[in-house]
């Protein structure tokens, strides 16, 4: 009597493509999160932006402590609207003279009994009156400034093109590294064969850029929230209302960008079997990424080149919110400038998905660009 064959156990089925494109997206971030320099180094820049904004306020002179002023109740509202200047409340003029005497405060703003001045005020000091409440309360000439915005937004032009042009080039080159160096070296040890078996190769480039991508917008909202802290803190209230619609188009920018640069990346990595090989074909996507920031910050008061910078797709996540930022472009052009972002985005990821799974299991040496599209 015959014995049946054993019954093998039914083979899993293959997960569709949304599904193996977040398996993917989430063993990314995983092994990320996971690894002691992803956190060590996500704590240092949190750290130093947060000491940045800090160190600013203090040179800005937005720490310095208000100079106390002794003052009677003749005198109170007039140094209470002087800014920088802490009244303190004396009974009469004798108890003010004594205050002053004691050093208990820098000066005393009392009423004029000789009626010889025409402010009406007697500034008492010890020593040396300071000269901001001196100047603060002299008579001066009304001036009339044609650009008077020019001044104060020369620093934060460069300010904010810095901080917007840095913070994206990082992270596009922080996470878009990991991207190629996780593609090469699943290459070089063959596990690419493994992960081909159970998901497709454009599920496989859609997880990685989903996963690094969740992982580069986390930590720069990480550094927006830790910046809005620190401007609180250190009441840089105006700044921060003035930041907050550049800040929010920057974010939208920020993750279309960082797409496009992250399909770039995969695609280029996938190109060489070989961590030794990523030199010549990374090489012009890092300068690609390097340049528009530095355009950015050398160029930031060139309407033109900034105009036309906030157009081009690698350049435009950091142009764009610089321009809203300083009033100059019109309430049309952000949408303009997402529009061809995006188109530019979506041309990218298809001809990097082909490049991408063209190249992965050819395993010879390094793949021509033209071949993985001709192939």
């Amino acid at each position: 009597m015959s014995t049946p064959a054993p019954t093998r156990p039914p083979r899993p089925a293959v997960p569709g493509v949304v599904p193996a494109t977040l398996m993917v997206a989430e063993r990314e971030i995983l092994a990320q999160v996971r690894t002691k320099s992803f956190l060590i180094s996500t704590a240092v820049l949190l750290l130093g932006v947060l000491a940045a904004v800090i160190g600013s306020s203090f040179l800005s002179g937005r720490t310095a402590e208000a100079t106390q002023v002794a003052v009677v109740a003749q005198t109170a509202d007039v140094v209470e609207a002087m800014p920088g200047m802490e009244p303190v409340m004396a009974d009469d003029a004798d108890a003010a003279r004594e205050l002053v005497e004691s050093e208990e405060v820098a000066a005393a703003v009392l009423p004029d009994e000789s009626g010889e001045n025409p402010t009406g005020i007697t500034v008492v000091a010890l020593t040396d009156a300071p000269q901001s409440l001196v100047g603060g309360l002299s008579v001066a000439p009304s001036v009339e400034l044609l650009d008077a915005d020019e001044g104060d937004q020369t620093g934060l032009r460069y300010l904010v093109s810095f901080a917007f042009g840095a913070i994206f080039m990082m992270s596009a080159m922080t996470f878009g590294s990991t991207i190629a160096q996780n593609t090469v070296q699943e290459k070089q040890s063959r596990v690419v064969e493994i992960l081909l078996s159970t998901v497709p190769a454009r599920a496989l480039l859609a997880g990685k850029i989903l996963g690094n991508s969740a992982l580069a917008l986390g930590q720069t909202a990480a550094i927006a929230a830790v910046a809005i802290i620190g401007a609180v803190v250190t009441g840089q209230d105006e700044l921060l209302s003035a930041l907050g619609g550049p800040v929010a188009w920057f974010i939208v920018f920020f993750l279309v960008g960082f797409v496009l640069l992250a399909s770039v990346f995969a695609a280029s990595a996938s190109l060489v079997s070989r961590i030794e090989d990523t030199g010549p074909v990374l090489t012009p996507v890092m300068m690609l990424t390097m340049t528009p920031y530095f355009v950015i910050v050398f160029f930031n008061e060139n309407a033109l080149v900034m105009k036309i910078a906030s157009y081009v797709p690698f350049s435009a996540p950091v142009a764009m919110p610089v321009r809203l930022f300083l009033g100059e472009a019109a309430w049309w052009e952000p949408l303009a400038a997402l529009a061809l972002l995006v188109a530019s985005c979506v041309a990218v990821i298809a001809l990097g998905a082909r490049i991408y799974a063209r190249s992965l299991l050819r395993f010879s040496g390094r793949v021509r660009l033209k071949e993985a599209l001709a192939a």
